[in-house]
């Protein structure tokens, strides 16, 4: 039996839907931060994840680039480059979780009270598993960079 606020969604959305939603949650809670809340709270209490070697630029609006001025002034422990790091992370885990859910014709289980749910031909499997590709690819280029020796101290 479902938990009453989940069986009123579940009532309100179907059962594929709310499945769909719950496996999303689930994904961002894997992958870091949920939402903008949670993210200022890991400001306040925690380092940041490790990053690639590769860096991007780029050109801020002012009313954006005064804000994240306003968040590093707020938060001097972070520097400016992190607050974006961090602000998109969770922007990226946002739009995720908005992509609508497409049901399409394959049933791929069922739900608790034996309904079909139907495997999701929206934007978000390609979006995962083109996420999970270039992931393999970025932690294979810095498994390398790890892996090498320290340079051998010179004894004077």
């Amino acid at each position: 039996m479902l938990p009453a606020p989940a069986r009123d969604a579940h009532n309100r959305i179907g059962a594929g839907a709310l499945s769909v939603r719950i496996a999303r949650r689930l994904e961002r809670r894997r992958s870091g931060c949920v939402n903008f809340k949670e993210l200022l709270e890991s400001w306040r209490e925690s380092a940041a994840a490790p990053r690639t070697a590769r860096a991007w630029s780029v050109r801020l609006p002012v009313d954006d680039a005064a804000r994240l001025a306003a968040l590093a002034d707020m938060f001097p422990g972070r520097a400016p480059e992190q607050l974006i790091t961090e602000l998109l992370g969770v922007a990226l885990n946002e739009l995720a979780a908005a992509m609508p859910y497409v049901a399409g014709q394959r049933v791929i289980s069922t739900d608790e009270q034996g309904d079909p749910l139907y495997e999701d031909v929206g934007l978000t499997p390609r979006l995962m598993e083109l996420a999970r590709r270039h992931h393999r690819k970025l932690e294979a280029q810095h498994k390398p960079a790890a892996r090498r020796k320290p340079a051998p101290r010179i004894q004077k």
